[in-house]
């Protein structure tokens, strides 16, 4: 399989690279950075000799000539980070790029994470753009869109152990948790409140896990970055709001896998869950990738008036409703709506999954597919929907 150009640009000065395990950091790196010295943390030998003796690493960045020192999977051993500090004030004219799935092990460790020195920068499932006449949704809803499992020759396989290599790599090798078992019957009870507001109470009772431990389980699956809240929209609001975050993982693809079905699902459902998230995470890496300072939610009112979406920053005001549907009905339109007369500055739409574009009131009505393929993350979202 051939590799995809990223949409990511690097940053001149050091940082972090942070993203979920298959979201093609190393990949990335090794493009962006042929030239770079690789050191792999994962690597049974690096890991003994810089855990070992951290300050080795003093002498490679000091006798080599390349510019660019990566240190992948930083998280394995913090005891680097001190080492990392000194060289750059050193002034040794080094660049330094950290790499790592989880900052919470570095941070639980009261490490230096470097007093500011290097800026945290986060890698992302794959965009349509970049996978341009590749992408096809109705795969992409099923098997989400991480290079890891676009690469494989049996996707489904990949998915169905992906969260096992947390369980294994991260939770049971670094003693996360007690007990893993646990933690598993957690991600798949989440998993059924996708997209929705979070009740933690009663995913506790449906898990059989205490609340308390609930609550330890959630901030351990977002410091391993396979889960997001999404906060609520509350700026000058003119409704009482909701006042408590939605729930997403992070792919479309890794929430399907953990997702159980059974003869009471509806496809349909499950499948309208999988193109909210499929959006969300679209949203989500295009406020990162294109390096804009704005913000990410959603409207819901104690009335039950909800969209989606809601983009908001100085030169941005955008609101999204998704639509699992060929058809825009006009109940489809009453969120939406809503949001327009209480914010007529906001430019609305339905992303739904018909094929005609056109306009109903204020609200534009796209196709998902052409709004996800043309959201580019060095052009305006403007231009996702003209």
């Amino acid at each position: 399989m051939d590799t995809l150009i990223r949409n990511k640009v690097s940053p001149l000065t050091h940082f972090f690279l942070f993203g979920p395990r298959g979201t093609g950091k190393t990949t990335w790196l090794r493009m962006a950075f042929p030239d770079a010295v690789y050191i792999d943390l994962l690597d049974p030998g690096n890991f003994h000799t810089f855990l070992s003796t951290p300050q080795h690493l003093e002498s490679i960045a000091d006798a080599n000539r390349t510019s660019i020192i990566i240190l992948d999977e930083i998280q394995r051993i913090p005891g680097l980070l001190p080492v990392v500090h000194r060289c750059i004030d050193k002034q040794w004219g080094k660049q330094f790029i950290l790499t790592g799935s989880s900052a919470r092990k570095l941070r639980r460790t009261n490490v230096d994470m470097l007093g500011g020195r290097a800026a945290p920068e986060h890698m992302h499932p794959f965009m349509a753009v970049e996978m341009g006449d590749r992408f096809d949704l109705a795969t992409t809803l099923h098997n989400g869109m991480l290079p890891l499992v676009y690469s494989a020759i049996d996707p489904h396989s990949i998915l169905r152990g992906y969260t096992g290599i947390y369980l294994e790599q991260e939770i049971k090798a670094e003693a996360l948790v007690r007990n893993v078992e646990s933690f598993a019957r957690f991600l798949t009870a989440l998993s059924f409140s996708q997209g929705c507001i979070l009740n933690l109470s009663s995913i506790a009772r449906e898990s059989q896990i205490r609340r308390s431990t609930i609550t330890s389980f959630l901030e351990i699956a977002q410091d391993l970055l396979i889960v997001d809240l999404l906060p609520v929209f509350s700026r000058r609001a003119r409704r009482t709001a909701s006042v408590h975050p939605k729930f997403y993982y992070f792919d479309c693809g890794v929430y399907r896998s953990l997702r159980p079905t059974g003869a009471l699902d509806q496809p349909s459902e499950i499948d309208g869950v999988a193109l909210e998230t499929l959006v969300y995470q679209h949203l989500r890496t295009w406020i990162a990738n294109s390096q804009n300072d704005i913000q990410l939610s959603y409207w819901h009112t104690l009335s039950g008036m909800e969209v989606d979406f809601v983009l908001y920053g100085t030169d941005t005001f955008f609101a999204f409703e998704v639509k699992n549907s060929t058809r825009i009905r006009p109940e489809d339109l009453r969120g939406i709506k809503a949001f327009s007369d209480d914010y007529p500055e906001a430019t609305c739409g339905i992303l739904y999954r018909g094929n005609e574009r056109f306009k109903t009131g204020n609200t534009l009505v796209i196709p998902v597919s052409d709004f996800l393929i043309c959201l580019d993350p060095l052009k305006g979202i403007a231009d996702a929907i003209e």
